[in-house]
């Protein structure tokens, strides 16, 4: 390490080197040599006011073919013998201007006719010239002119024009041809020649201000008209017009590398003509002249260090193309006079050190005050994530840390993901000691509903302990989000095992009614052995889990309500999932008990027929609709899964199929009540007799037929009168 004034020399050594670095820049205007001298050695570069640059030439040789210029008493024609004047050419632009003859129609005042002049202007023959369809524009004139062009050449004809007609001279707008008094119309690309026509409606009897109408091709955007362009245009010949020229018959990519390719200049480069075949050249950036001379008149650098002002506030170095500002070794900056400058290293030094100094200190004071500020947040984050997410409840359950349940799940790896719904996703995760759990992590989210939809559970569960309710072993509320820790139930949904591809078909009609009758009991219990009763208001096959045994685990109590006897029949925002949803609940808002029972034999019919909750025929309808048209129409194996209808007698089909239509009925009053339910479901499972067994079947006959052809009330009565006593089912407090 040196001394102190060894490092500061370094320091300013190392600002002089970045700060003066040259660095290219875009040329400024520059004046140039004049056109003038654009042309081969021993040409005639003018010809009158007109400057002719290469590949324009008027004597022999002095041009490239079809570029000839006839110069006649100071005025350029088009060709050798053509009667085209020029106005100007436009090297670098492609373009050249041209003077055009103006049609005329003029009248007396009496309405006869004075003057009628009718020109036409054709380049057929100058192939590497054409009419410029974007600058120019046809343009008639009059307070009622008619006027048309047409197209000469018999292999591309056209004809268009417009009109203009009006009698009140302060109608006509000043600086624009807008329609009244002057008017457009486009032509068409590739235009070689054309003869223009002009008349009038009235002969001009109707505007004695203007008593002639014109019409002729010109550049419309160097058009000012005005009320005295009536008068002007009176005493006017001709009028300029834009011509578009090319290296004509091939692209850049074809000419480029043949005998005959125009861009001849070194630093030159070709793009193709935007009006047809053809293509120009142009120079590089950084560079000027003629690129169609590969001679000192060709493109050479521009000195950008010879303008006046220079580019550069010190000191400007010219480079082939280009070129780059410097500044001297005790400044620093871009030297640019638009840009930074060249600027004293003293005072970046001065502000340096200030600024330096000033962040060293302001950095170890504001990380200080972070450590101590990020501490106490913590701390009061936790608690306040623990309070919003119904710490204050104190729920009789495990309280789990956040970082005991990230590293059971893997930090929540995507691999153990069980399921995922509208609120929150479903994770394995193992404790320990080898306990497997279901964590519920909801989404982050600021709607305040769904954090008390978890707060909702963990009360509602906390208070239930019900073999067919899955059980919720504690939960986590000083994460951001809250956490519930619920028994792990490994056998999917009941949904997975009646819908899902590979298992439909899987459960026998014995497993079918235990679940039901397991699910009914647990509702039963819920409804009517609580402490508090419960209403789920969201039961559904994707919220029944099943373990190893196939034994049925109500789950999801995110949208229950805990109901005191004295208060069924609350009124509340729809919640529940489309197909299952109770039609009077969904009408009025009012929720009961019986909201879950119809729920339940949506449930129910599932498992009969194995159909999902919404189904598809020729009309879209949910499942209980069809189901209860099957069952009224006599259709009912029709509807009924396979399976079951395979293992079912015909009077216990009927008897479950009744059971669902009770259950399904519109009115809430008509439902049985849930205890009801699960005692019938109960009865049925332990149902093992066949009650018809002595009955003979004739040959042909089948117990389909005989479901098809018995009467609902008369099996249900069959099968109350012939089933064994019912059992009261057995519930875990």
């Amino acid at each position: 390490m040196g001394s102190w004034s060894e490092q500061l020399f370094l320091l300013l050594l190392c600002l002089v080197l970045l700060a003066g670095a040259a660095t290219p820049q875009t040329a400024p205007p520059l004046s140039v040599d004049s056109a003038d001298r654009w042309v081969r050695p021993g040409c005639q570069s003018k010809c009158g006011n007109v400057s002719i640059p290469y590949p324009f030439g008027i004597d022999s040789g002095c041009s490239r073919p079809g570029f000839e210029i006839n110069c006649t008493d100071g005025t350029p024609y088009l060709g050798l013998g053509g009667n085209i004047d020029m106005v100007d050419i436009q090297l670098f632009q492609g373009t050249l201007v041209v003077n055009n003859y103006i049609a005329k129609d003029c009248y007396y005042q009496n309405g006869s006719l004075s003057d009628y002049i009718l020109p036409s202007i054709s380049i057929i023959g100058l192939p590497n010239y054409k009419f410029s369809s974007d600058r120019n524009g046809f343009v008639a004139i009059g307070c009622d002119a008619q006027g048309y062009i047409v197209s000469n050449d018999e292999e591309n004809t056209f004809r268009t024009g417009c009109s203009s007609y009006f009698t009140n001279a302060s109608f006509m707008p000043n600086g624009t041809c807008s329609g009244i008094g002057c008017c457009t119309a486009p032509i068409p690309k590739d235009l070689r020649s054309f003869s223009l026509l002009v008349d009038s409606f009235n002969n001009h009897s109707n505007c004695s201000f203007a008593l002639c109408s014109y019409a002729f091709l010109a550049d419309v955007g160097k058009l000012n008209f005005t009320l005295s362009s009536f008068t002007e245009y009176s005493n006017r010949v001709n009028e300029p017009l834009t011509l578009d020229w090319a290296i004509m018959n091939q692209t850049c990519e074809q000419a480029n590398g043949t005998r005959d390719f125009a861009c001849v200049s070194p630093n030159s480069y070709c793009l193709n003509s935007t009006n047809g075949p053809g293509y120009l050249c142009n120079c590089s950036q950084g560079f000027h002249g003629n690129p169609y001379l590969n001679d000192s008149n060709g493109c050479s650098d521009i000195n950008e260090c010879s303008a006046v002002p220079s580019p550069c506030v010190k000191r400007c170095h010219n480079r082939e193309g280009s070129y780059s500002c410097s500044c001297p070794w005790y400044m620093y900056g871009d030297g640019q006079r638009d840009g930074s400058g060249c600027k004293s290293i003293l005072r970046l030094l001065y502000l340096s050190l200030g600024v330096g100094l000033s962040l060293f200190f302001l950095i170890a004071i504001g990380s200080w005050l972070y450590w101590i500020h990020k501490k106490r947040k913590l701390g009061e984050l936790k608690q306040h994530f623990f309070e919003k997410n119904g710490g204050s409840l104190r729920p009789d359950i495990r309280l789990f840390s956040s970082q005991e349940l990230e590293a059971a799940s893997d930090n929540y790896n995507q691999s153990r993901i069980l399921g995922e719904g509208g609120t929150g996703t479903v994770y394995r995760g193992v404790l320990p000691n080898q306990n497997v759990i279901a964590i519920k992590k909801a989404k982050i989210s600021n709607d305040e509903a769904e954090v008390q939809q978890f707060i909702n559970e963990v009360e509602v569960l906390s208070s239930i302990n019900h073999r067919n309710v899955v059980k919720l072993l504690g939960c986590c509320l000083e994460s951001q989000v809250p956490m519930l820790v619920y028994e792990f139930v490994p056998n999917g949904t009941l949904a997975h095992h009646v819908h899902d591809e590979g298992k439909r078909g899987s459960l026998s009609l014995e497993a079918r009614l235990r679940i039901s009758s397991e699910v009914a009991g647990a509702l039963s219990y819920l409804h009517s052995a609580a402490s508090t009763p419960v209403i789920h208001r969201d039961v559904k096959t994707t919220n029944i889990l099943l373990d190893h045994n196939l034994t049925a685990k109500v789950s999801d109590f995110g949208a229950s309500r805990m109901v005191p006897l004295d208060q069924n029949g609350l009124v509340s925002l729809v919640r529940g999932t489309f197909g299952y949803l109770d039609p009077e609940y969904f009408q009025t808002g009012e929720f009961t008990d019986k909201s879950d029972v119809y729920s339940f034999g949506v449930v129910l019919v599932e498992l009969l027929t194995g159909k999902k909750p919404v189904a598809k025929t020729q009309a879209v309808k949910n499942l209980a609709t069809l189901f209860m048209d099957c069952v009224n129409s006599g259709r009912l194996v029709e509807i009924l899964e396979e399976r079951v209808v395979e293992e079912g007698t015909p009077e216990l089909l009927e008897a479950a199929a009744e059971l669902a239509m009770r259950c399904l009925s519109l009115k809430s009053n008509d439902r049985p009540l849930m205890r009801e339910v699960a005692m019938e479901l109960e009865a049925l499972t332990r149902w093992k007799i066949h009650p018809w067994g002595n009955v003979n079947l004739e040959e042909g006959d089948s117990l389909l037929a005989m479901v098809g052809s018995s009467s609902p009330s008369v099996l249900r009565d069959y099968v109350n009168s012939s089933m064994e006593p019912m059992v009261p089912f057995e519930i875990v407090r």
